[in-house]
């Protein structure tokens, strides 16, 4: 089996999958080590009534829990969907070594506010547009069907 960006992108779909069927923005995530998932997370805003439970969050939550530790230099965050501020500031924090996304967020993704400025900490290494096309339909549906 090949452990590549998209196969844990994927996973992080899933993820992104649980959330749609829960009736929360369809956001999912994965934190992997090596090659093994240790954190997941979905949007559970709704659920939590928790504006800041968005699945980035969740999933650093819980690999901070996993490790013990307040830093995961040597962790991949996976994401659906470019992250918001919030988050950034969030996997800022976490020296998370790498954040790789799916779909971009032209309304809520950091782009929109730092323009142009690195949001992330300065060792962190980014990759977007990871199975993009997937990440954006299952947005797209989401929002078709609550309209």
């Amino acid at each position: 089996m090949v452990f590549d960006d998209e196969y844990f992108m994927r996973e992080a779909l899933r993820q992104a999958r649980l959330a749609y069927d829960a009736g929360e923005i369809p956001v999912g995530a994965v934190v992997v080590w090596g090659d093994k998932i240790i954190a997941r997370g979905h949007n559970q805003v709704e659920q939590l009534n928790d504006a800041t439970a968005h699945a980035e969050m969740i999933a650093l939550t819980a690999a901070f829990n996993a490790l013990g530790a307040k830093y995961l230099p040597e962790a991949r965050l996976y994401v659906t969907l470019e992250p918001c501020l919030m988050c950034c500031g969030a996997m800022y924090w976490s020296k998370i070594g790498a954040i790789i996304y799916g779909a971009s967020d032209e309304k809520n993704g950091y782009h929109k506010t730092t323009e142009g400025n690195w949001p992330f900490h300065p060792k962190t290494t980014l990759t977007n547009g990871v199975l993009a096309e997937e990440g954006a339909q299952l947005m797209r549906d989401f929002f078709a069907a609550r309209r």
